[in-house]
C-alpha cells in the first residue's frame, strides 16, 4: 500500500508540473497582452497612448521577452511562494488572491459536503425502495437537478427571494458585515448567506451522484454474495452498509476530483450572479485584462485543487476497496 501511495504522489508532483506549463500556455493564448489590453481601456475614455508608450510599457513589465523565459520566471517565483505582481490591482498577485480565497475554499468544500450528504442516503433509500413513490419523487428531483444549469437556479432564487420574501439571496454578508473584521458575528452572517450559493453549485453534482449510488446499489444487492450473508441471518441494515453499500460507493469516491472540478467551473458564473465576493469574478476579470500573473495563478490554483480532489479519491479507494490495495501488492 505503501508503495501505491508513493507512486500516487509522485505521479500528482509530475501532473502539477504539466498543469504549471498548460496554465501559463492558456494564458497567452489570447491575442495581445496586458499593455494592448490597458491601452484599449485608455483609449475608450479618450486617452491617446502611442505605440512607442506601448512598447515602453511591455519592455518594463517584461512582456517582450521570449515566452519560456518569462515561464521560467514565473514558476520559479511560484515555487518560492511569490506568484508575481498583479498588473490590474498593482498589488503582489498573493494578497489580491488571499483576500478571497479563504470564501472561495469554504465554498467549494461546504458544496462538496453538501452533495454527499445529501446524495448518499437518497440514492441508497431510493435503491432500497425501487419503484416506491419516494423512488419515483427522487427520480423525477435528480432529473430536473441535471437539467437546470446552475446559472439559472441562481436567478430564480434571487428572483423568489426579491419578489415573495423581499431579501436578497445575492452575496455572502449582510452590509453592516460586508467590509467588517472577522469575528464570530460575521461568520455566522456568512454561514446564513452560505446555503444559497451551496445549494446553487450543489444540485447538479447531488443529481448526479443520488443516480450513480442508485445504480450501484442495485446492482450490488442481488450478487450472490448479499443473497449468502443474507441467508447467514445478519439483520438487513447491517448487511446493506456492510457489503453492498462499500460495494457501491466505488465510483462516488472515484469521482471525487471531478465533482470539485465541476464546482469549481460552474463557480464564477455563480459567483457573478449572486454577487460572492470570492475569486469567480477576481478570475474573470484578470482574464479579460489579461493580467498575466494573476490569471495564471488562479488557474494554477484551481487546478491544483483538483489534483488534490483526485489524489484524496485514490487514496479513499486504497482504503475502502481491498481489491486495488492486493493487485498493487502484486
Amino acid at each position: 500500500m505503501l508503495r501505491l501511495i508513493g507512486e500516487r504522489l509522485i505521479s500528482t508532483v509530475i501532473l502539477m508540473a504539466a498543469v504549471s506549463v498548460v496554465a501559463f500556455i492558456l494564458i497567452q493564448l489570447p491575442p495581445g497582452d496586458f499593455a494592448d489590453s490597458y491601452a484599449n481601456k485608455k483609449a475608450q475614455g479618450g486617452v491617446v497612448i502611442t505605440l512607442e508608450e506601448v512598447d515602453e510599457m511591455r519592455n518594463k513589465l517584461g512582456l517582450d521577452r521570449p515566452l519560456y523565459i518569462q515561464y521560467f520566471d514565473w514558476i520559479g517565483g511560484v515555487l518560492g511562494g511569490d506568484f508575481g505582481f498583479s498588473w490590474e490591482f498593482h498589488r503582489p498577485v498573493s494578497d489580491v488572491i488571499g483576500e478571497r480565497l479563504g470564501l472561495t475554499l469554504a465554498l467549494a468544500f461546504s458544496t462538496l459536503i453538501f452533495t454527499y450528504l445529501l446524495a448518499l442516503p437518497i440514492g441508497i433509500y431510493s435503491a432500497v425502495r425501487q419503484y416506491s413513490i419516494g423512488d419515483h419523487v427522487m427520480t423525477l428531483l435528480g432529473y430536473i437537478g441535471l437539467a437546470t444549469p446552475n446559472f439559472m437556479l441562481a436567478l430564480i432564487l434571487l428572483y423568489v427571494g426579491s419578489e415573495l420574501f423581499g431579501l436578497s439571496a445575492g452575496g455572502l454578508f449582510s452590509p453592516e458585515y460586508a467590509e467588517a473584521e472577522w469575528s464570530l458575528a460575521r461568520f455566522g452572517d456568512m454561514l446564513a448567506h452560505l446555503w444559497v450559493p451551496v445549494v446553487v453549485l450543489g444540485t447538479a453534482g447531488t443529481a448526479f451522484q443520488m443516480r450513480t449510488m442508485r445504480a450501484t446499489l442495485l446492482d450490488e444487492i442481488n450478487k450472490m454474495y448479499v443473497i449468502a450473508a443474507r441467508a447467514g441471518g445478519i439483520s438487513e441494515f447491517k448487511l446493506l452498509m456492510k457489503y453492498p453499500v462499500r460495494m457501491a460507493l466505488n465510483p462516488i469516491v472515484s469521482t471525487l476530483g471531478w465533482e470539485l472540478t465541476n464546482i469549481i467551473s460552474g463557480a464564477p458564473i455563480v459567483a457573478l450572479v449572486l454577487s460572492l465576493p470570492d475569486t469567480g469574478p477576481l478570475f474573470l476579470q484578470a482574464l479579460l485584462n489579461q493580467d498575466m500573473y494573476l490569471a495564471g495563478a488562479m488557474i494554477l490554483i484551481y487546478c491544483v485543487l483538483v489534483v488534490i480532489g483526485t489524489l484524496v479519491s485514490d487514496l479513499l479507494l486504497l482504503w475502502l476497496d481491498p481489491r486495488i490495495r492486493l493487485e498493487g501488492a502484486r
